[in-house]
């Protein structure tokens, strides 16, 4: 009898939060990293779904007139808050961009591919809030599931004092078919960069609904989108109308 698919035996039913992403390390192969950060607008583009966040909660914000301040948390290469910079403008409308990530190396990549509208930031969300900002909206793409339990609990928090109308943290949704499909799409990116092991490492240090809404206070919403997706999101903004 033939031996199942590796892909096929590894266990999704739950959460492997002791997996470590290549990425992560500080002294992972430099070279590799900076491929990683250049294969993201791919990755993002297939996967990431940030079309329908940029319609359905972002642009319905947006104006020709005031300009929308946004802040991209844990932006890595920054190619997420290019993404959006380039519909606004496609669309005639103003944004201004704030893409923030404490590691240097993600902080320098992303500086040698400016746009204009984009400041980096080599800063943590606890560094702007000491430093008292604030901004309209704040975003994230694929971080929450790095996150242990205090650093989650920290980046909410943070999340919570850094905007004024929403918040929404983008990440993936764990399921078998999600693991399989990246199993087998990601194989000619085997080798060239992390994206490969660590996109298979993100999916199963990732949550379902139900987890993710079991660890985050309640005043947060959990959705559920296709395909594979989970948004985090808090409206600081309808939460003071409601109050009031």
């Amino acid at each position: 009898m033939s031996r199942a698919p590796r892909a096929a035996r590894v266990d999704l039913d739950r959460r492997d939060a002791g997996l470590v992403e290549l990425m992560d390390d500080p002294d992972c192969d430099l070279r590799l990293l900076e491929r990683t950060y250049g294969l993201f607008p791919l990755v993002n583009a297939l996967v990431g779904g940030w079309g329908a966040i940029y319609r359905e909660l972002l642009r319905p914000m947006m104006s020709d007139e005031r300009p929308l301040r946004l802040l991209d948390l844990g932006s890595g290469g920054g190619d997420v808050a290019r993404g959006l910079m380039r519909r606004a403008r496609k669309d005639g409308l103003r944004l201004e961009i704030v893409a923030a990530d404490p590691d240097a190396r993600a902080h320098g990549w992303a500086s040698e591919h400016p746009l204009p509208g984009v400041e980096y930031r080599c800063v943590s969300s606890g560094d702007l809030v000491t430093a008292g900002e604030r901004f309209d909206v704040v975003v994230s793409n694929h971080v929450l599931h790095h996150l242990d339990d205090e650093a989650r609990a920290s980046v909410l928090d943070d999340s919570e004092r850094l905007a004024e109308r929403l918040v929404v943290h983008v990440d993936i949704r764990r399921a078998r078919t999600a693991y399989l499909a990246y199993w087998i799409g990601s194989l000619p990116l085997a080798g060239r960069s992390f994206v490969r092991v660590d996109g298979l490492r993100s999916i199963r240090r990732s949550f379902r609904p139900d987890e993710l809404r079991a660890v985050v206070p309640p005043r947060w919403r959990v959705v559920a989108r296709r395909p594979f997706r989970l948004w985090l999101v808090h409206a600081p903004e309808r939460a003071r109308e409601e109050a009031a």
